[in-house]
């Protein structure tokens, strides 16, 4: 069986799209995230979207089986914000480790079954990628103006907290680790920590590690104020299969920085924007064709090995950039010449 380098030098491949865009169109009730088991928690928990997979896992499910249908080469799994850190804000700390295994078997379930569905011979083996996000605390930046010194969260809190995300991930059956929507590189290289510990503690076979910053506005900086080329510096230390960016911009705004980064980076690089700008509701309304128009471009440019969406991405914007890249050469990866010394 392929494994995903041989896919990744063959051709594009696909990420899936928004999972929050998707759980929107349900319009779930306060009833639906608490479901029976949580029916009578102390605090509301709508919008505790990774809670779904304990919940209504035929959810998530469903939402992953879309994205393989529209043409996803690699899922991620329903875990954006499932480590103690951000599941403190529902009192749901202690739900981290069973939320990150339940997504990842959900994730590799649609995959069984979408492969038995269309024949385990005529599609090319599918992926499961354990989504780590950034957090909703920041080791860089202080939440209070009157204390730039101060920070609401330590290094190795940051790392605890990770590495309990990872181990259920793992668990779970994930193929590849994804730390995503870096806006703060300290926390991403806490969580690279947090990974490369976790495999040297239980000496298990080390998953790939793809990588995903986000630059914030036209500056071509993170929020944390790191140029992209600073970023990938000190990212590459980790040895990345992929490292990309996601959200924030629209395809159109992004181009710039997917181009240098195509320029800078010895690995596979990835690219998952949001569908446009959002408006002034905050939605967004990119059509399906517009984004995968700019994203063939990038493609046809040889600027990308990956390509996916982000926020407001849908089934139908996956398949029409998975149909505008099929044929397309993936970027090759730079020579890189050995060190003399």
């Amino acid at each position: 069986m392929k494994n995903i380098h041989d896919l990744l030098n063959e051709r594009i491949l696909i990420i899936d799209g928004a999972m929050g865009t998707m759980i929107q169109r349900y319009k779930l009730e306060e009833k639906d995230y608490g479901g029976v088991r949580f029916s009578d928690w102390k605090s509301d928990l709508k919008g505790n979207n990774d809670l779904l997979c304990l919940t209504q896992p035929h959810i998530i499910k469903e939402i992953h089986k879309q994205y393989l249908e529209a043409g996803a080469d690699i899922l991620e799994t329903n875990t954006f914000n499932s480590q103690r850190v951000s599941l403190a804000d529902y009192h749901m700390e202690e739900l981290a480790y069973e939320i990150n295994i339940a997504a990842a078997k959900i994730a590799r379930e649609a995959i069984k079954e979408f492969t038995k569905d269309f024949g385990s011979s005529s599609v090319d083996p599918k992926f499961v990628a354990g989504a780590i996000g950034p957090m909703n605390k920041t080791l860089s930046l202080s939440p209070d103006v009157n204390n730039p010194g101060y920070r609401a969260v330590t290094f190795d809190e940051v790392v605890n907290a990770y590495y309990e995300q990872i181990k259920g991930l793992v668990e779970g059956g994930v193929d590849l680790l994804l730390v995503e929507t870096i806006f703060d590189t300290l926390n991403a290289k806490a969580a690279i920590y947090a990974i490369k510990k976790y495999f040297r503690d239980t000496k298990k076979q080390s998953l790939p590690i793809m990588i995903s910053g986000t630059i914030t506005d036209a500056s071509g900086r993170t929020l944390s104020g790191q140029t992209l080329e600073a970023f990938y510096t000190s990212i590459m230390h980790s040895k990345p299969l992929s490292v990309g960016l996601n959200c924030a911009l629209g395809a159109k705004e992004m181009r710039p920085h997917i181009e240098e980064l195509s320029q800078i980076a010895s690995c596979y690089t990835s690219a998952y924007p949001n569908a446009g700008l959002p408006n002034a509701m905050g939605e967004y309304d990119e059509q399906p064709a517009d984004t995968a128009h700019f994203i063939e471009e990038w493609a046809k440019e040889g600027f990308v090995n990956i390509v996916g969406g982000c926020c407001g991405t849908t089934p139908e914007h996956i398949r029409h950039i998975a149909e505008n890249v099929r044929n397309i050469k993936p970027r090759s990866l730079p020579i890189v010449e050995e060190s003399l010394a």
